[in-house]
């Protein structure tokens, strides 16, 4: 099987230091930033130079003509945000073309576990609220994935479980960020842009047959009519960061020798070298920008919400934080365990061999992790500044806050599992 970690060029030969940017493409470390930049947040936000913190947010940035003149925390979660999920979109393009998700059979498990995993906690949602005072129109809010802190967690507390289960989880996380994109465009958005979102996608494919050109594309033409693409899936009501997936969607992932879509890796040894693909460049250039700025800044910016005594208190007695949390915390994985038991059981689907069914209840707890996507929710489904809105913000806090903690500890134990495991003997001579 061909191994589908993130790709290595330009290994550095026995002895040299690791650069920077080697250092942030170790996923530990685009975690371990990701989880600082959160803390952060949250202790600057419940500190006594909170309103520091409102202020530096609310800085407003950029062209208002091209309604660019974003806040500094919207330029985090639409901007930045989405060279994190360029990044998906060219592993996931890796996936599909060459790795696990190449075999629909395997696929289909976790893009039906997402919408389980989006179906039950809205129903869980809308069941708790039925009681005198509920509020319905929250019941999106339990159901968004927040993919950047789901697989920090996995990264933090997955060590040694099988690369199988990482792609399980990215695949279902970026398919609910996906369905949940949807959801807002349809149901809260209410200035959709049709003409320019059909020029984004438009861009899209510009910048996806240029890219594919023999030869390749030169990064003065892709990168801005990639910047064009985002800018005018922001002006159409559409969250901004599914460009960022859409365009790694586009990318060659398959290295063609001699054309230029390729780069040669250099081995120490002067060994035969051999081609990869450009997804392969891409994501290797990409991924430090990613890990070492990108997301931290954006948790910086997204994680800083006050939680109070009276914040805590509202969200155990409002349904609708009620609903917010019990919709994280146990509809999540029941509703991606569910769907995934239903769809194997009763169809020809299969997990990968290398899964058991302890690892799916682990990954689908750290599925209740809905923070970014659920906060913006939480916005839009309530006035601003009300009570409900507070309300549902805290219970997103702490459900994901426990969702984190049950998933990362259930992976732990998983982890260790797996290690315990005998490894399958090493033949003598290498597999045709």
């Amino acid at each position: 099987m061909t191994d589908h970690r993130p790709v290595v060029l330009d290994e550095p030969v026995p002895g040299s230091r690791r650069n920077l940017a080697d250092t942030l493409r170790d996923e530990s470390t685009g975690a371990v930033l990701l989880l600082a930049g959160a803390v952060v947040a949250l202790v600057w936000a419940n500190s006594p130079w909170r309103e520091s913190y409102a202020a530096l947010s609310g800085v407003r940035v950029g062209p208002a003509a091209l309604h660019l003149d974003l806040t500094l925390a919207g330029w985090a979660t639409d901007g930045l945000l989405a060279i994190f999920f360029l990044v998906v979109g060219l592993e996931l393009k890796r996936e599909i073309v060459t790795g696990q998700l190449r075999r629909p059979a395997t696929a289909i498990v976790p893009i039906l576990a997402a919408v389980g995993g989006m179906a039950v906690p809205a129903l869980v949602y809308a069941l708790t609220n039925l009681q005198p005072g509920g509020e319905a129109h929250g019941w999106a809010i339990p159901a968004a994935t927040d993919i950047a802190f789901a697989v920090a967690v996995l990264t933090v507390c997955g060590r040694g479980l099988p690369a199988a289960l990482r792609v399980f989880l990215l695949t279902l996380a970026v398919v609910d960020d996906l369905l949940g994109i949807v959801v807002i465009a349809i149901f809260y958005a209410g200035d959709l842009s049709l003409p320019k979102l059909g020029a984004a996608l438009a861009a899209v494919v510009v910048f996806g047959v240029l890219v594919r050109r023999r030869g390749g594309a030169p990064w003065w033409l892709l990168v801005p009519l990639g910047v064009a693409a985002w800018a005018l899936m922001h002006a159409s009501g559409v969250h901004a960061t599914i460009a960022g997936v859409l365009l790694g969607l586009t990318v060659p992932a398959v290295a063609r020798t001699g054309d230029g879509t390729g780069q040669r890796r250099p081995r120490a040894d002067d060994a035969p070298v051999e081609d990869v693909s450009l997804a392969e460049r891409y994501e290797h250039r990409w991924r430090p920008v990613s890990a070492g700025f990108a997301v931290p800044v954006f948790a910086l910016f997204a994680a800083g919400v006050a939680v109070d005594p009276a914040a805590i208190a509202s969200a155990a007695s409002t349904p609708a934080a009620q609903g917010v949390f019990l919709g994280l915390v146990v509809g999540k994985p029941l509703g991606i365990v569910a769907a995934t038991w239903l769809l194997v059981t009763l169809t020809r689907a299969r997990l990968d061999e290398s899964l058991r069914w302890a690892d799916v209840i682990a990954v689908a707890c750290v599925g209740g992790i809905g923070f970014t996507v659920a906060l913006l929710i939480a916005e839009l489904s309530f006035p601003a500044g009300s009570a409900s809105t507070d309300a549902a913000k805290a219970a997103v806090l702490l459900g994901s806050l426990t969702a984190a903690v049950i998933g990362g500890l259930l992976l732990w134990f998983r982890s260790r599992a797996h290690a315990r495991r005998p490894s399958p003997a090493t033949p003598s001579t290498p597999a045709a």
